[in-house]
């Protein structure tokens, strides 16, 4: 009889049902605690990165639109801020992962009930939090551009821009939490596509205000927060149409203390550990911005050219982030230890491919990125590329690493790392920029990328030295 029983209860799952025969929510959502390592993570990595590469082409044609249309001074105004407004957008996106992936070891624990509840808090917590930072970077505006030493020629559009971006940032939040959630649930693919329309909008709508339209910087912020605003719509409704289990209910967005500590700590120690790193790099802008225009400019380029070399390292960290909240709460830490190693492998050969176009064609890609000639421009740039790219597995190790320890529940460490970071970047913003002009900022990120990724390999290697002991 009992044999019996278990064989009913699991063909009823194979079916689609629970062992008590009620529909099984998780039908259709991809488990990334079973198959091929390696098979797994490309198929979830692959659709991260083509929605990545879509931002980032967005964004390099922004930079473009704004050099060709509006000239290099509006394009330095807009970069003087940049770093800013990737601050903010950096800690939304970190809550919102960190949020999933509290989402994500409840899926891997196959809880029906709390990936709904998490799923109706994140939305709640997150439009609150941002709501309030909106608030505080409004009324604090100008003293971060003060802060910034934004150039008095750069201020008018730099404030017209930015101010803008700020006001759309629920909606960015709003869409980031919805994006996280949905691939906590295995599904990579439905955030890919709303990401790509979104940024085929926003690169029309540029043209469109920019180009045709004559609206100046303030066009293309515009342009940013119609889009993310149709995204956001369009990806809660899909989300809850297409899952059962996101359709919460209104009892499901009452804070308890058990979701409230575990959530806002996750949210918290990822938005803090992404902040962190934006913030250095805000830090650097400030030295940046004393240099004048050309490095300025110099700057806004090679980093937009930066941002796709390092685009590997944010996808697999985003899908270790995933990969390992999934596999740590169905307790396979053996998953967890290849599923690192095999990630880390793949961005070693990109990085090979990155050293390649470094040495070649850089230039070219500089001069197409901002739309200026200018020899300091282009020669500050590629000094930068060639140094820093030589330092890329190290890089590659720290977003791997504190994605994967988040990922495990481990919310101190990668926080740590990211303050080593933010130091790091401050000192050399006050100390060597000064003696070395660009030079120190050339030489900044691969002195803290040393420095911040030994305590991520402190922590894994003692967490996964522990889960071999345990398993023995």
């Amino acid at each position: 009889m009992k044999g019996k029983g278990t064989c009913t209860a699991q063909a009823i799952v194979l079916k689609g049902y629970d062992s008590l025969g009620r529909k099984n929510q998780f039908v259709g959502m991809k488990d990334l605690t079973k198959g091929k390592i390696l098979k797994v993570l490309l198929q979830f990595a692959l659709p991260v990165f083509i929605g990545n590469l879509f931002n980032l082409a967005y964004n390099l044609a922004d930079t473009r639109i704004i050099g060709s249309f509006l000239g290099r001074d509006s394009l330095a105004a807009v970069g003087s801020v940049s770093t800013l407004s990737d601050l903010i957008v950096s800690f939304v996106f970190g809550l919102s992962n960190g949020f999933a992936v509290l989402t994500a070891r409840f899926f891997g624990q196959k809880s029906e009930d709390k990936v709904r509840k998490n799923f109706a808090l994140s939305l709640e917590f997150g439009i609150i939090i941002s709501l309030i930072l909106t608030a505080g970077s409004l009324v604090g505006l100008d003293g971060l551009f003060k802060w910034l030493n934004v150039m008095d020629v750069h201020k008018a559009e730099a404030s017209a821009y930015i101010t803008i971006v700020i006001y759309g940032l629920v909606f960015s939040c709003i869409y980031n939490v919805l994006a996280s959630s949905l691939r906590a649930i295995g599904d990579a693919y439905t955030p890919l596509f709303f990401l790509i329309l979104s940024a085929l909008l926003n690169l029309g709508l540029d043209i469109l205000f920019v180009g045709g339209l004559k609206t100046g910087v303030a066009g293309a912020a515009f342009a940013t927060v119609i889009s993310q605003v149709l995204a956001a719509i369009l990806c809660f409704v899909y989300a809850l149409v297409r899952y059962p289990i996101f359709r919460f209910r209104a009892g499901d967005l009452l804070p308890t203390r058990e979701f409230t500590g575990q959530l806002l700590s996750g949210g918290f120690s990822m938005g803090l550990m992404s902040s962190l790193v934006a913030f250095g790099t805000l830090s650097l802008q400030t030295a940046i911005n004393r240099l004048g225009t050309n490095i300025i400019v110099a700057h806004t380029g090679t980093r937009k050219l930066t941002n796709l070399f390092m685009l590997p390292f944010g996808v697999f960290g985003t899908t270790m982030a995933t990969f390992c909240g999934q596999n740590y709460g169905a307790n396979r830490m053996d998953r967890i230890k290849e599923g690192i190693r095999t990630a880390f492998i793949i961005n070693v050969i990109w990085i090979a491919l990155v050293q390649i176009v470094s040495w070649t064609v850089c230039p070219v890609l500089i001069k197409a990125i901002t739309a200026v000639d200018t020899k300091e421009v282009i020669d500050n740039a590629v000094l930068y590329q060639r140094f820093d790219t030589s330092f890329y597995v190290i890089a590659a190790m720290v977003t791997l690493f504190r994605n994967s320890l988040q990922g495990m529940g481990d919310h101190i460490t990668p926080v740590i790392s990211s303050g080593l970071e933010l130091a790091g970047k401050v000192l050399v913003a006050f100390l060597l920029t000064p003696m070395l002009a660009y030079w120190g900022i050339i030489i900044a990120e691969p002195i803290v990328w040393t420095v911040m990724v030994i305590p991520l390999i402190i922590s894994l290697v003692y967490r996964l030295r522990r889960s071999g002991k345990a398993e023995a």
